[in-house]
């Protein structure tokens, strides 16, 4: 339910027995109606017949704030896969505990512009080659940084980019170039004609974390890399950028196949992540891949020099990111499995600690601007013994 406030190594074999330990436990679920307006005050219509102010895709990523009970919440590029010129916003919702209900209040609606306050829209045509007008932008991770600011990475670029609270770009952060579209265009089958390196088209940064200290980024492209064997391959690129000095590093992340594709990164500590791994269909897999998984950067090998990576296998010499079972999302003990389980699961966050002491675990969906299909909120119970490294994100008062 929502309400609407106004006032502003290698892949170890994962036995099934082990995805999901003794204190993981499921301790309640939500909805927020695909139907709801924001707060943006955008009343008119899009060319496609979507309401510009529906609050929809805001699954995509999901970020504590530090403060209360309040997250960010941030849709993708909007209804219609691109063709739409939808602003780019992130959402302020409240989300409690309320029983097994997680309970989500809407705060405050923030559209998002560059440096000199022009709009990015999730429009693919606005390839933002001017000074002024809009330019696209298609936000899949959020995160809150130290100091109240906000982390935003782009599947489009990919970029990573700052943002004040109030929804302004106030810093870009360095991607090697090996990430980049040498010559982006409007459609995805002219960008993979034209582009033999780079992100694959939909397909890029997907996931952000922050480390608990504040002191650097981690993200997750979805897919390899084009010049990695994109779509077919299952060598994906994990990015460290340190945020004082923007030095990077470079991790090798081993995919179940290459039908599966990360949807997002949340740190444990300054090594240990969750990474939220799933296919793209119902139907590709009978039951569907949904898993979290913990992994390791620990004794990983930087990859920086690595201009390329081969489709399967690791290079000799590297390290990949050691990985182990987590949560099963399809595991029967959780009964989400069936027909409300959405294809979309794609975001991560840790909230305040539950009453008695185990650390709460939101996942979310992505709902892609259906009307009628509700964004699901998951909420898990996770004890010291699943998570014995766990250290709380800081945030300075």
């Amino acid at each position: 339910m929502l309400r609407v406030c106004r006032m502003g190594v290698w892949f170890a074999a994962l036995a099934a027995t082990a995805t999901a330990r003794g204190e993981i436990e499921l301790v309640a679920k939500g909805t927020i109606s695909g139907d709801l307006r924001d707060l943006s005050g955008l009343r008119e219509t899009l060319t496609d017949g979507t309401p510009h102010d529906r609050i929809g895709g805001i699954g995509s990523g999901i970020a504590y704030t530090g403060k209360d009970d309040l997250y960010l919440m941030v849709a993708d590029r909007g209804p219609k896969d691109g063709t739409v010129p939808f602003r780019c916003r992130f959402q302020t919702m409240k989300i409690v505990l309320k029983g097994k209900t997680l309970e989500a209040t809407l705060k405050a609606t923030t559209l998002l512009s560059d440096e000199k306050g022009n709009p990015f829209v999730g429009f693919q045509g606005a390839l933002g080659k001017g000074e002024t007008g809009p330019r696209r932008l298609d936000p899949e991770g959020i995160r809150v940084g130290r100091t109240g600011t906000v982390f935003i990475s782009d599947e489009y670029g990919p970029f990573i980019a700052e943002f004040s609270l109030e929804g302004k770009r106030i810093s870009s952060y360095p991607v090697p170039a090996r990430f980049l579209l040498p010559s982006p265009q409007v459609e995805a089958k002219l960008e993979l004609e034209k582009n033999k390196t780079g992100r694959v088209p939909n397909r890029g940064m997907e996931g952000l974390a922050i480390v608990p200290d504040g002191s650097k980024l981690v993200a997750s492209m979805q897919s390899p890399l084009i010049q990695d064997g994109g779509r077919k391959g299952t060598n994906v690129r994990i990015l460290e950028i340190d945020i004082a000095t923007r030095k990077t590093r470079e991790f090798l992340y081993v995919l179940e196949g290459a039908h599966t594709g990360v949807s997002e990164i949340l740190a444990v500590n300054d090594h240990e992540f969750l990474v939220l791994e799933r296919d793209g269909s119902s139907k590709s897999q009978k039951p569907p891949f949904r898993k979290i998984v913990k992994i390791d950067l620990a004794k990983a090998t930087d990859i920086s020099g690595h201009e390329t990576l081969p489709l399967n296998g690791v290079p000799k010499g590297v390290t990949p990111a050691a990985k182990s079972a987590f949560i099963d999302l399809m595991d029967p003990r959780f009964g989400l499995a069936g027909p409300d389980m959405p294809v979309k699961i794609e975001g991560l966050a840790f909230g305040p600690d539950l009453a008695d002491g185990r650390h709460l675990l939101l996942v979310t969906s992505d709902n892609d601007f259906e009307p009628k299909a509700p964004i699901q909120l998951y909420g898990f119970g996770v004890g010291d013994k699943d998570l014995p490294g766990y250290a709380a994100q800081r945030f300075d008062k």
